[in-house]
């Protein structure tokens, strides 16, 4: 199985615009896909943590060997990204919705913080990064929950600390490595400040929107 059919179309797409670092941030993408599908269907709390202890395993197994066949486990590894900082931290945002029944202000930037912070850095690769970068993960991850969850109150919640966490990236220069990165912050900034979660799917709308900030920045 490729990683690529774990993928909805917006990470196929952003991760087109990494050049020759597409396969490690599929890999990555597709590892975030599978943290979602425990959240989604986790029923029992101690089962879910049970699903996500196995993945932090998998990151700290130095020998390689555990989740051999995974396809998953197998790309990250063949790509380098099972080496890519903020994938344990990703564990931990997700974690936060396996586990709370209600979630909470703080539940709210804890999963911002882990989900969508951990992935921009994944993302990036590199151990140091901006604060600006976690900021715009963090945009990001409560964008994109405010457009999955059935809970109003919830996705009004993370929309409002989107808008606060959104000027913490104001102003910042993207590498160009973070082009991919750039683009999915723009998109959710966008839509945060209308009041709007994220679509599902891929509307007509939003890549049309994509393709813009790709090729114009906004």
């Amino acid at each position: 199985m490729s990683v690529d059919s774990l993928l909805t179309p917006l990470p196929l797409l952003l991760s087109a615009h990494a050049g020759a670092d597409a396969a490690r941030q599929r890999a990555i993408w597709a590892f975030d896909a599978q943290l979602a599908k425990v959240a989604r269907t986790t029923r029992e709390r101690a089962i879910g943590q049970m699903r996500l202890a196995w993945w932090n395993d998998v990151i700290d197994d130095p020998a390689g060997i555990k989740g051999q066949g995974e396809p998953v486990v197998d790309a990250l590894r063949a790509t380098g990204g099972m080496a890519a900082p903020g994938l344990v931290a990703m564990i931990d945002g997700w974690e936060v919705l396996v586990v709370e029944p209600e979630i909470d202000a703080q539940g709210l930037r804890d999963y911002a913080a882990g989900r969508g912070g951990g992935l921009f850095r994944a993302l990036a690769g590199q151990g140091d990064t901006p604060d600006w970068l976690v900021a715009a993960g963090q945009v990001w991850a409560l964008w994109d929950l405010a457009g999955h969850v059935e809970e109003a109150a919830l996705a009004d919640a993370a929309l409002r600390l989107a808008s606060e966490l959104s000027p913490l990236a104001d102003g910042a220069r993207w590498p160009t490595a973070w082009r991919p990165q750039r683009i999915a912050f723009t998109l959710a900034r966008q839509d945060v400040m209308k009041g709007r979660g994220a679509p599902r799917g891929m509307p007509r709308g939003l890549a049309f929107r994509l393709l813009r900030i790709a090729l114009v920045g906004r």
